[in-house]
């Protein structure tokens, strides 16, 4: 079998070499072969100390060394998973036990089950836990005490830091509440609070390309983009519009002439009267009826009333380059959207059976090629690439596992 494969690949370099195959045809079916073969790692285990279920995994992004774990039993822990503690069969099997672990016996712990836990983007020197227990604690990771707690509305679904911040230290807060809460970890109190879901809020997602913006996804099955330095979402994602192929054209509004300002206003009062068309490019809040929040100035009261899932939007992931942003929901769906034109590209993801009461932690490889989607006891990997789709399956047991992808 390995001899067949290999047999294989020289052949497609020699069609690549008679230009009979495309540089991109090539590329992908290198890749698919290569993660058609993709198993969980044999030699490299992390043993758990959780006697629950691990709500929340993070490698530190300063070193990719320390791996941070968040449990349903109120406990956190940290691993070290280039160094490891033992070897056995041998030296084949690297066995990485915790550093050290926070439970219900530390005299500062959660309360009950710690949904999130994440680090600090600069430095591990502290880590982030958020809980149902209604507490956000920053914890100082040489000494394990808080140094800052945040008392919040509600069980704390997420918690999310800015990679990309250098202005502020602003921690995004997701909760049984309907605003969304940003803490900010210099002053140890609330800088101020996002208003517009009409339901819980589930996760929480900074952009990958602003430090500014941020993404959530609610109960209530919206997903909303948030300018934090200024009052309410400039954009809600509308799972009915949809693009196929390249990326339609953004309206300049620089580009807008008088003329054509006319034309749009006498379109929208076209459309006021029940024949016009649907689509409504530039939108006013309307002086008179049942409208009472304030909307965003560039919104119409139907934009902002718009669903991304037919239910709660559990999980939300960011691709590395900020263009494209990855959705799950209770609706059992996962959809990829064009973070610029807010449309769904319609990439036909498998159905799949996920977590429907609480958050999911989606994951991407760093150049978004594949997408890891935890589903009860497995985790589905999925990979798009032009009209590429493949759907893999690991069985999950109770140690983690580390999987290592090279490309």
């Amino acid at each position: 079998m390995h001899k067949q494969t290999h047999t294989h690949v020289w052949k497609r370099i020699r069609d690549r070499e008679a230009g009979k195959l495309h540089a991109s045809h090539f590329a992908n079916r290198i890749k698919w072969n290569r993660i058609s073969q993709l198993q969980l790692s044999n030699h490299k285990d992390i043993v758990s100390p959780h006697k629950g279920a691990i709500n929340s995994l993070q490698i530190d992004s300063t070193e990719g060394r320390y791996l941070l774990s968040a449990a349903s039993d109120a406990s956190v822990a940290v691993y070290d998973v280039q160094r490891p503690t033992v070897y056995e069969a041998g030296g084949v099997i690297s066995k990485h036990s915790s550093i050290f672990v926070v439970d219900k016996q530390h005299q500062q712990a959660h309360k009950y089950a710690v949904s999130s836990a994440i680090w600090y983007p600069i430095d591990t020197g502290l880590f982030v836990t958020g809980s149902y227990d209604h507490h956000i604690n920053v914890w100082d990771t040489n000494t394990t005490q808080v140094v800052v707690n945040f008392k919040m509305p509600g069980k704390v679904h997420r918690a999310a830091m800015s990679n990309l911040s250098t202005s502020h230290m602003l921690i995004a807060a997701a909760t049984e509440d309907v605003q969304v809460r940003l803490c900010d970890i210099a002053s140890g109190a609330f800088a101020h609070t996002l208003s517009g879901h009409r339901d819980g809020v589930m996760t929480v997602e900074w952009s990958n390309s602003s430090e500014w913006v941020l993404v959530t996804g609610g109960c209530d099955g919206a997903i909303r983009f948030w300018d934090i330095r200024r009052a309410g979402c400039f954009q809600v994602l509308d799972q009915s519009r949809t693009q196929l192929g390249r990326r339609p054209t953004i309206l300049n509004h620089s580009m807008i002439t008088k003329d054509s300002s006319t034309k749009l206003s006498a379109a929208q009062k076209k459309h006021a009267n029940g024949s016009g068309s649907r689509q409504q490019l530039i939108g006013r809040v309307p002086s008179k009826g049942p409208m009472k929040q304030k909307l965003h100035p560039g919104m119409l009261s139907t934009q902002d009333r718009a669903t991304a899932h037919y239910g709660a939007v559990t999980g939300l992931k960011a691709t590395e380059d900020g263009m494209y942003l990855l959705s799950a929901g209770s609706d059992s769906r996962l959809r990829l959207w064009d973070v610029e034109s807010g449309c769904d590209t319609l990439v036909n993801f498998e159905t799949v059976r996920l977590q429907v009461n609480k958050p999911l932690q989606l994951a991407t490889t760093q150049d978004s090629t594949l997408v890891f989607v935890p589903c009860m006891r497995s985790v589905k990997v999925c990979i798009s690439f032009n009209i590429l789709l493949l759907i893999l399956t690991f069985k999950c047991k109770n140690a983690i596992r580390n999987t290592y992808i090279s490309f």
